[in-house]
């Protein structure tokens, strides 16, 4: 997979963690926001059928739960391996919404980090960072 450019969030899931309460699980059954984990677009045809990165004109290959992807935040070079534990984030929502930081931006939603895990590459505080995910 060659590298994506997009915005990463971050969600809640599992026991509570941080500034989370405790929540479901995920679509894999494993997420725990405490873990560095992630949600995808892609993860089955029902998740590609909710989250619909297509309408933005974003083509993101189909991964399942566990695969892992690193994501660099745009703004300062970290980046942290993550693995799949649920479907999202919806990015049809998202369309057009760009994140920048200097000349460096992303748009359109394209993974979400558990808190963990984006605080491990940004503020939480921040929400919305540009982004670029692959799989090496």
């Amino acid at each position: 997979m060659a590298a994506v450019t997009g915005e990463v969030s971050w969600f809640c899931c599992g026991s509570a963690w941080g500034p989370c309460a405790s929540t479901g699980r995920g679509a894999c059954g494993t997420c725990t926001s405490g873990n560095y984990q992630h949600a995808w677009p892609n993860t089955s045809q029902a998740c590609l059928d909710i989250t619909r990165p297509h309408v933005c004109g974003t083509s993101l290959a189909r991964r399942t739960c566990g695969f892992v992807h690193y994501t660099t935040n745009l703004c300062n070079g970290a980046r942290v391996g993550t693995s799949i534990a649920d479907c999202g984030p919806q990015t049809d929502l998202f369309c057009g919404e760009r994140a920048c930081c200097g000349a460096s931006c992303g748009t359109n939603r394209i993974i979400d980090l558990t808190p963990a895990a984006y605080s491990a590459i940004a503020s939480l505080s921040t929400g919305l960072r540009p982004c670029s995910v692959n799989t090496v």
